[in-house]
């Protein structure tokens, strides 16, 4: 089994964070696959760079079509690209914020985020009311801890993850999700700090990943999911033009 999981920003560190805690949790035989996009923003705090980050994001998911794998993680709490990356991918896509929510969703009556700036949180929102969470979403949180301080020791990110977690808990939630991807190796030790259910999406997704795959299910593809209709694409999309020659996207990554 091989499950591709894929960093949408381009910072090195975080895709090696984000593969080191898909793989703490995979099963014996599951290969974790931890990619990057060759072209995009150093990390996603604005919807701006979210929709930069698209094309290379889809860029990798066309590249583990070819290599054959089994599934795609989307790691990056506002999911970005998910109904694309659908329509163009065999196997199960599953974004960390749909298997976050639906994880906590499970462990108790109600359950709040704790993510990164506020800016981000409108999104989070917005995803647990596509997901069908929203009754069960207390509030989202706000570190203001930029993406890219997360794996400085010296930004002091991981104690106020820890601040707002007990916020969230004294505020009423059950379990508490952690709303980025960079967050994803400070989840045990915040839970067993905290003396509550914390749940990263990273872990949990890579999770369903699997089950969806033991299980032979993947996403339908007769209706919004089918395969895009073939077009022409022109400039600096060219080459994500499909069902043709110009089909090269990721070719070399």
């Amino acid at each position: 089994m091989r499950i591709r999981v894929v960093n949408p920003n381009t910072t090195v560190s975080m895709t090696a964070a984000i593969g080191r805690a898909a793989a703490a949790v995979a099963g014996p035989g599951t290969v974790i696959e931890a990619v990057q996009p060759s072209m995009g923003p150093a990390s996603i705090e604005s919807h701006y760079e979210e929709a930069l980050a698209v094309p290379g994001l889809l860029e990798q998911v066309l590249a583990g079509e070819r290599d054959g794998v089994d599934a795609t993680v989307v790691a990056c709490f506002g999911d970005p690209g998910i109904d694309a990356a659908r329509e163009i991918a065999r196997g199960p896509v599953i974004g960390i914020a749909e298997g976050a929510f639906r994880t906590a969703a499970m462990l108790g009556r109600r359950f709040g985020v704790v993510t990164t700036l506020e800016r981000t949180t409108g999104r989070a929102r917005e995803l647990a009311d596509r997901y069908g969470c929203a009754s069960l979403l207390t509030e989202v949180r706000a570190c203001e801890v930029p993406v890219l301080q997360l794996d400085d020791p010296s930004s002091g990110a991981r104690q106020l993850v820890v601040d707002e977690c007990r916020r969230v808990v004294a505020n009423g939630a059950d379990a508490v999700v952690l709303g980025c991807a960079g967050m994803a190796e400070f989840c045990a030790s915040v839970s067993e700090e905290i003396g509550a259910p914390v749940v990263d999406g990273v872990s949990a997704t890579t999770l369903l990943a699997e089950t969806l795959i033991r299980l032979g299910l993947t996403t339908g593809k007769h209706g919004e999911y089918a395969p895009p209709p073939p077009k022409r694409f022109t400039g600096a999309l060219a080459s994500f033009e499909l069902g043709g020659a110009r089909a090269t996207v990721g070719a070399d990554a």
